[in-house]
């Protein structure tokens, strides 16, 4: 049985389903009795072990030998680039050096050719050298051509240096040239054309270069020395100064740390600090804030638990002596349960209470659990007075972020009884303002009235006392005692200012939000 045309001969023979099989007319059963291209095989050249293995191994040397501290890194960036200057100035140097001895030796050059000029006759047909008394010196490294044809030349000149004077003795060659001439150090070449009525000449002087090679390396093993010593000492200079603009951030750094340790309400401020570490001392005065009236609020959460649990679980601690001191019957146990059963109803009540207010002061408001904002905690106050005609109540704050640190039903009790009173006395005007301070916020309630006596400064906290009894009001003077109590159990202040003569003036200082 022969294979199918349209299959390879290297394929294997297929099993066709019987003439009445419908998927042998079907698109798919075709497509698979139709071959294959085979796909070429993409061979890959395996990267040798030691290209794979060299780039993490330059990284991770690199990585161990950068500097850990920002001091060093700061030092290691500040050396990179004064090596990298110090290089580029020192090519410069030699480069504008060089071209420097060149342009000398060149001057002293054309200097002695000009005076060998002054000994060439080009009067005549043809150029002649005349005698001179200081002839010697002035034959010491010339040639003297008239057009192609050597006149005079040193007694002592080799072949090598005559060929080059000659070269350079063509007309249109050039004025000056460098020629090795077969020595160790180069020899420099300049040609002058002397030129008269009727002939002309053209003398080539000759300078040894070694004298002014001497003075270039001389130069650059200077600057080399200075290169090598620059580096080290913008090193050692960039450490100390670094290490003295840090020393700052490090003091700050322990200060916070111990304060926020033992809940200090010493801060660093902004004074007497760069503007850089203003800001940081700044941002470290927020969090230690942001600390401590976290801490008050758990605190003062612990506070609550315990005192609204303590009546609850008294009755329980009761009931169960009380059960247990003799024989009940089985009404009085079934009345002790319930009593017991209604305890731990209200305990779990107050707990999931205090519990969910803790959870929306802390996602509702966006602010630090115990935070609250004191401009509209005060326009809600002032808003509630009871104005008398006449008088006229101003809320006066700057920065409406300002925020104390302490629940928002503390600066209500806290600053409430200050501008009632004020109200009571104004003349026209009322004004609570509050304003930042480096420990906290303050709050001043100012008025145009008569002020406070100064028989009566001293009574002014005191329970029960008033500076006038027959005002027609029938407060019994618990309001500012009431306030600066509230006040010092936030870890604040409420005072008087006797400086204020123009009316009386209140203080209300709260901790920092």
């Amino acid at each position: 049985m022969t294979a199918p045309a349209n299959r390879p001969p290297s394929e294997p023979a297929r099993r066709h389903p019987p003439s009445d099989d419908p998927r042998r007319l079907t698109p798919r059963a075709s497509r698979r009795l139709t071959p294959r291209t085979p796909r070429p095989l993409v061979t890959r050249t395996p990267r040798p072990l030691v290209t794979r293995t060299l780039p993490r191994l330059v990284t991770r040397i690199l990585n161990r030998l950068a500097p850990r501290t920002l001091r060093g890194r700061l030092s290691l960036v500040a050396v990179t680039t004064a090596a990298l200057l110090i290089t580029v100035l020192t090519a410069a140097f030699t480069a504008v050096m060089d071209r420097h001895l060149q342009h000398q030796a060149d001057d002293e050059l054309r200097d002695r050719a000009d005076a060998v000029a002054t000994t060439v006759d080009t009067s005549g047909p043809h150029a002649r050298v005349l005698e001179t008394v200081n002839d010697r010196l002035l034959d010491a490294n010339v040639w003297i051509y008239t057009g192609t044809h050597l006149l005079e030349k040193p007694p002592s000149a080799d072949a090598a240096l005559t060929r080059a004077t000659g070269r350079l003795a063509v007309p249109g060659h050039g004025a000056c040239t460098t020629a090795a001439a077969g020595r160790p150090l180069p020899v420099r070449l300049c040609a002058h054309a002397v030129t008269g009525r009727r002939s002309s000449a053209t003398v080539v002087t000759a300078l040894d270069l070694a004298p002014y090679r001497d003075s270039a390396d001389t130069l650059l093993l200077g600057s080399l020395v200075l290169d090598a010593v620059m580096p080290a000492g913008t090193y050692a200079l960039t450490m100390l100064a670094v290490g003295r603009a840090l020393r700052p951030v490090r003091v700050m750094t322990d200060q916070a740390t111990e304060w926020s340790a033992a809940g200090s309400d010493e801060r660093l401020g902004a004074a007497g600090h760069p503007a850089e570490l203003a800001r940081l001392g700044a941002s470290l005065d927020a969090l230690l804030d942001r600390t401590r009236t976290v801490l008050r609020h758990e605190r003062q959460l612990t506070g609550e638990l315990s005192h609204e649990l303590r009546t609850p679980l008294t009755r329980i601690v009761v009931e169960l002596d009380w059960w247990r001191s003799r024989p009940r019957s089985a009404a009085e146990t079934g009345a002790t349960h319930q009593v017991i059963a209604e305890a731990a109803r209200s305990m779990r009540a107050i707990c999931d209470t205090l519990l969910d207010d803790a959870r929306e002061n802390a996602r509702g408001t966006g602010t630090v659990p115990g935070t609250c904002q004191v401009a509209p905690v005060l326009r809600r106050l002032v808003e509630g007075l009871g104005l008398r005609d006449g008088v006229t109540a101003v809320v006066d704050v700057t920065d409406p972020a300002l925020a104390a640190g302490v629940t928002p039903e503390l600066p209500a009790r806290v600053v409430g009884p200050l501008p009632a009173n004020a109200l009571r006395c104004a003349g026209s005007t009322v004004t609570v303002s509050a304003r930042r301070r480096p420990d906290g916020v303050r709050i001043d309630v100012t008025d145009d009235g008569p002020g406070v006596p100064a028989a009566f400064t001293g009574e002014l906290f005191r329970a029960g006392r008033r500076a006038d009894p027959d005002d027609g009001h029938d407060g019994a003077g618990l309001g500012l005692p009431l306030a600066r109590r509230l006040a010092r159990a936030a870890g604040g202040e409420v005072t008087h200012d006797p400086a204020h003569t123009s009316g009386a003036r209140f203080l209300a200082d709260l901790p920092a939000g």
